[in-house]
């Protein structure tokens, strides 16, 4: 029984960031089909910060009108709407509208607004509710919250990459070339030149290279449908652990009631040593407290700021210029600096549980090596679409390599470590 209860407090969480994780990770195959081109990342950055108005909403209404919201039918909502929203995705997601004279993704955007809003709003909705269950869940939730990220990542991979490739095609023109003409041609442009085969008294064709996206292993279509199937999953979960929650809260109530009918008949010790004096009484009311350092302001200050200049880096600045920054090396370069990124996040969080640092100093060394790794890969984007290295093996790694190296540090300098550092 508690096996099932953690597989479905994992798969809840899974649900909290499933949805925009998997939409960043298809953006390889998306900027090639949609209008919006490489400018789709920026768009969708401007269209997932909008959608705070989700949680800043329900904060409101918690500080000015207490008690006026529940958390699970705002959680049952926010679940319903990313799994339609997820399956309308399937089959709009290359719907365009013609809007201020071009064409646009309006269906994709406004689906990506709902999605964003159900994220979003995952975090200021599930946690509250998983303050309900026994403490020792939490961290299965975390560890769900990472596999948000891990799974569409896993399933980006398997779904490959819209590999570029060279093809031969042959036009026919209506006008006949001289031969001489023709063979002066290719003489001069050398080996890249373009093939001309003439015959007398018939149009020339021309043949030339030019270069074409292979299709993945399996389309968008199928990948938005596992998503959809994913938050699908995170919804029979809830639905599953607030029945078990009720469950708890009726044994919790028999517990207490069965408490009181037993302290009665208690046994006594052996020995009466009469009623307890002053000392006595006040060791047993008073457990010990752990003495806890001194919140200084310098410290809270520098943590926040430290927080806020790391989301601002990885959440909105880097993400809007990564079709830039590793499109031009080509389209591989670009999947597997997005699928990577992906799952460097949940691995950060999964190894800061086993290693744990609270100093300073420390997160401080953190921010600063990611900073330079953003840094290089925001040169690479303003380089484009002639960046360093382009065309050499080593510059397709060097690019691969740096997205992740530059995201896994985050984790590590997120709002938990900041309040365990100001705590400590």
């Amino acid at each position: 029984m508690a096996f099932l209860t953690h597989l479905l407090v994992c798969t809840f969480g899974m649900g909290s960031w499933v949805a925009i994780n998997g939409l960043w990770v298809e953006l390889p195959l998306l900027v090639t089909e949609l209008p919006e081109g490489w400018y789709l990342p920026s768009y969708l950055t401007v269209v997932i910060q909008l959608a705070n108005i989700g949680p800043l909403l329900i904060t409101l209404l918690h500080h000015f009108r207490p008690g006026c919201l529940s958390e699970v039918p705002i959680i049952f909502t926010v679940l319903g709407v990313g799994t339609v929203a997820c399956t309308l995705f399937a089959f709009l997601w290359n719907v365009t509208s013609w809007v201020l004279g071009g064409h646009h993704s309006i269906a994709f955007l406004v689906l990506t607004f709902f999605l964003a809003l159900v994220d979003c709003t995952s975090s200021v909705t599930f946690l509250p509710f998983m303050s309900r269950l026994p403490t020792h869940y939490l961290t299965t939730f975390f560890v769900g919250e990472g596999l948000s990220g891990l799974l569409p990542a896993l399933v980006a991979l398997a779904q490959g990459s819209g590999l570029t490739t060279c093809v031969n095609v042959t036009e026919t023109s209506g006008t006949t070339q001289n031969p001489e003409t023709t063979r002066a041609m290719n003489t001069s442009q050398g080996a890249g030149s373009t093939l001309v085969s003439e015959l007398a008294g018939t149009a020339a064709q021309v043949v030339h290279l030019e270069s074409r996206y292979l299709p993945a292993h399996f389309s968008p279509l199928v990948f938005f449908l596992l998503l959809s199937f994913m938050m699908a999953c995170c919804l029979v979960a809830f639905f599953f652990l607030q029945h078990q929650h009720k469950h708890w809260e009726a044994s919790t109530e028999d517990l207490l009631a069965s408490q009181i009918t037993l302290q009665p008949i208690r046994p006594h010790k052996e020995k009466d040593l009469g009623p307890p004096g002053p000392e006595d009484s006040g060791k047993g009311q008073e457990p010990p407290e752990e003495k806890t350092a001194p919140c200084h302001p310098a410290r809270l200050t520098f943590i926040y700021l430290l927080v806020a200049f790391v989301n601002a880096l990885t959440n909105g600045v880097l993400p809007s210029v990564q079709t830039y920054s590793c499109l031009s090396y080509g389209p591989v370069a670009y999947h597997l600096s997005a699928t990577l990124s992906s799952m460097a996040n949940p691995l950060a969080c999964f190894l800061s549980m086993f290693l744990p640092n609270r100093s300073l100093p420390f997160l401080g060394v953190l921010a600063v090596l990611g900073t330079g790794f953003g840094a290089y890969n925001m040169a690479m984007a303003v380089m484009s679409p002639c960046p360093l290295m382009q065309g050499h093996w080593g510059g397709e790694v060097l690019i691969v390599s740096m997205w992740p190296v530059e995201l896994f540090p985050a984790p590590s300098q997120g709002p938990g470590a900041g309040e365990d550092s100001a705590f400590s």
